[in-house]
């Protein structure tokens, strides 16, 4: 490729809209251009991008057995319906109506058409294990679409979709799906983590997330650095406390605690550690059969609540945050003095497993400005009925595998592989007949790859102050050519183009910069780009029978021997292959 032949649009600047790193360094890089809030154009060099990504997911994928397809992106509102999802997927659902005024949307995600494939075309048992899988652009209306690619409206996913005649099928499946998973990440040349994951709005029964690690990232991970664990913050289990409670030691006592609603003025005021409070966290549900039940939750006052473990409790599968009105209606106190002792009106109460170990701690009173110091379980309180992992995990835990301390690290999720088992093919009838002739359920998987926010987490993860670094295997050319006056000399002019020739014929995805631009120029659009290898052409080093290389990452350049220049970068560029 010669860059006067093709399109080169960087910017000095970033956009004033453009938040993260990725996201300024893609609009200035000439990668992307927003057309609307959450919706981009993918420019040429972005798009050299992407497609690299996509053949290296292809072919991983084909090497699983997964077969390609390609499903439709406006899908009829039926299957939707079928699967419930039409009610409970939510606004992100981008709704929409035909001229006959036929209900459709913009598929977000596939489950429900690739079940309606499978129940057409699947009949026995012996068209089982099937995996289909396709690499399309999606569709989710975000709140507030930010930060770039991250957190777009419009993306490229890849999605596959497996079918088995039972749960040991689905599981070989899933496995088979999770090596893939880990070729994709590791060819990609990205440092990433498999995390066990919450299934979300997808369904299901087990599922793990991939996260790119980077200081950006919008997930915590819990890992432990002495074994292999790892989850998201969401599903890290934080284990009970060890050893016998210890016995009480104070009275109970009501102590005035004015203008103190926090745990940590608390704390402060009695000069005691933050770990010796309890904070009192109200939800509340809803039923239509019993009105509305009021819930207290007990964390210890340096902890915080983790929504999907306490939605996991029995009966508050669909918890809300209790209001003002309804705290004073069953407290008797606006929030910042709740306290399990003293309610105005009975509720449901569900203590944290390190609240179930404690001993004197302290609470609030149900009355402003005051606490009570010294509450002990079987003492001042009945032993708690529902004890629950409530927590989120903290850094220095001990980790659920029992073979070390947990470590947190911040991650970009990019894939995302579930075990779905028969949620749709339940609910959409999508059976086979078994080996004795009874119709079946099939089992199912489900694994996403998200295409377009990969690119922006390897920027995330790799970058400097002059631009993006590129891993090699996704960068949109692997070696540049930066000759010196190409257009007025002519001895540059023949040693850049026969050094073009060669690389071309060893098959490496080389730009000829022939724009006739200066130097800094040159150089500054190329490390902005982030292309991995650099090679610099010049009259002096020509008469000296050399040539400037200098990697992407390198701080210094090196004169190579004019002669053999390109032997040395195509062994740069392709070790395994060098000639």
């Amino acid at each position: 490729m010669k860059a006067s032949r093709f399109f080169i649009g960087t910017l000095k600047e970033a956009p004033a809209d453009a938040e993260i790193v990725s996201h300024k360094l893609m609009m200035r890089a000439g990668m992307i251009r927003r057309v609307a809030g959450g919706i981009y154009d993918y420019l040429p060099i972005g798009l050299r991008s992407i497609r690299k990504v996509e053949a290296i997911v292809r072919e991983e994928m084909n090497r699983a057995g997964a077969l390609e397809l390609l499903m439709p992106a406006v899908q009829p509102a039926e299957l939707w319906q079928e699967s419930g999802r039409w009610e409970k997927y939510g606004p992100e659902l981008l709704r929409l109506k035909d001229r006959h005024d036929r209900d459709f949307v913009v598929g977000p995600t596939h489950e429900e058409v690739v079940t309606d494939i499978a129940r057409r075309e699947i009949k026995s048992y012996r068209q089982l294990p099937v995996n289909f899988y396709q690499v399309q652009a999606k569709f989710r209306d975000e709140i507030r679409p930010r930060f770039g690619v991250m957190r777009g409206r419009e993306f490229i996913m890849k999605d596959a979709y497996s079918f088995d005649k039972d749960r040991a099928g689905l599981q070989v499946s899933y496995q088979k799906m999770f090596d893939a998973y880990v070729r994709i990440f590791t060819r990609l040349g990205l440092e990433f983590r498999a995390v066990v994951a919450d299934n979300g709005s997808i369904g299901g029964s087990g599922s793990h997330e991939f996260h790119v690690i980077a200081e950006t990232g919008e997930d915590a991970i819990a890992y432990c650095p002495t074994s292999d664990y790892a989850a998201n913050v969401e599903m890290a289990e934080a284990l009970p406390p060890q050893g016998e409670r210890p016995a009480a030691a104070e009275a109970m006592t009501k102590t005035a605690t004015p203008g103190k609603a926090k745990c940590e003025a608390v704390a402060e005021l009695l000069s005691i550690p933050l770990t010796r409070t309890v904070k009192s966290i109200v939800l509340a549900t809803d039923s239509e059969d019993t009105g509305t039940q009021v819930w207290l939750l007990l964390l210890r006052g340096d902890h915080e609540l983790n929504e999907i473990k306490a939605s996991k409790v029995p009966g508050l599968g669909e918890l809300r945050f209790a209001s003002e009105a309804e705290i004073v209606e069953w407290f008797g106190t606006p929030p910042g003095y709740l306290g399990p002792i003293g309610t105005k009106k009975p509720v449901k109460l569900v203590v944290d497993r390190s609240v179930a170990h404690m001993s004197d701690f302290v609470v609030g009173a149900n009355e402003k400005d005051f606490h009570i110091t010294g509450v002990n379980w079987g003492r001042d309180l009945p032993e708690p009925e529902i004890v629950a992992d409530l927590r989120n995990i903290v850094a220095g835990d001990a980790s659920p595998d029992g073979k070390g301390e947990i470590a947190l690290c911040r991650g970009i999720e990019v894939g995302h592989v579930f075990q779905l088992g028969t949620k749709y093919s339940d609910a959409m009838n999508a059976t086979f007949l078994d080996e004795n002739g009874k119709p079946a359920p099939m089992e199912m998987g489900c694994y996403g790859i998200g295409i377009t926010r990969i690119l922006g987490a390897a920027i995330e993860q790799n970058f400097d102050d002059r631009g993006i670094i590129w891993p090699e295997s996704i960068a949109p050319f692997e070696v540049v050519l930066c000759p010196m006056g190409y257009d007025r000399s002519d001895a540059v002019r023949a040693a850049a183009d026969k050094l073009y020739e060669d690389l071309v014929a060893a098959g490496i995805d080389v730009i000829l910069d022939d724009r006739g631009e200066r130097p800094g120029v040159m150089f500054a659009d190329w490390e902005l780009i982030g292309v991995p290898h650099r090679v610099v052409i010049g009259d002096r080093g020509l008469k000296e029978g050399k040539i400037e290389y200098q990697g992407r990452r390198d701080t210094q350049a090196q004169l190579l021997d004019a002669a053999s220049v390109a032997e040395v970068v195509i062994g740069r560029v392709r070790p395994a292959k060098a000639v």
